[in-house]
């Protein structure tokens, strides 16, 4: 009898258990939007990130600079001229930017403005924020130049370190575009 009594409460309770997991939630037309808007921003933030990662595939695109520091510790400066950049597209790279020689005072700024058709090491690497793109090339002098992209895909957002054997390296923050 007690066995049969048992059975017959967890029947009851599963019974009752399939109901509750079964019935739809009762949500306020607030909560509903409120739902629905988030829905809709991931939605948006993983169309982005799709996006983001087309473009760094594609090996096709633009970094636009908005500020530069020499490393490890110069000031940082701004950089409003919109006609500094960096494209990239079938392994030539177009770079028009501002660059700090030297490596020991007095620095100073000169405009590195190269198209360059031949990349050396080309390597594209995806990490848990994005992606991380180097490259090296000689700007048409007796030293290398090595490229670095630390591209996030969720933000948009770029940073980009030249190095050289010559001089401190310097460091550009700013966005990835898609390159027409």
């Amino acid at each position: 009898m007690k066995k049969t009594a048992i059975i017959f409460v967890s029947l009851l309770l599963c019974a009752a258990g399939v109901t509750v997991i079964g019935q739809k939630k009762n949500l306020s037309p607030k909560e509903e939007r409120r739902e629905i808007r988030e829905k809709r921003r991931a939605e948006r933030i993983a169309n982005y990130e799709k996006t983001m990662d087309s473009i760094v595939l594609s090996r096709t695109f633009q970094f636009n600079p908005q500020t530069m520091q020499r490393q490890p510790a110069g000031p940082l400066r701004q950089i409003m001229n919109p006609n500094f950049n960096v494209g990239l597209w079938d392994g030539t790279l177009d770079l028009c930017l501002p660059y700090i020689k030297g490596y020991t005072p007095p620095y100073y700024v000169t405009v590195l403005n190269y198209t360059v058709p031949n990349l050396q090491g080309y390597l594209a690497e995806q990490t848990h924020e994005g992606w991380m793109i180097t490259f090296s090339t000689s700007l048409f002098s007796a030293s290398t130049y090595t490229f670095t992209f630390e591209i996030f895909t969720r933000t948009g957002g770029a940073n980009l370190t030249i190095s050289n054997p010559w001089y401190s390296d310097v460091q550009y923050s700013g966005t990835i575009t898609q390159l027409y």
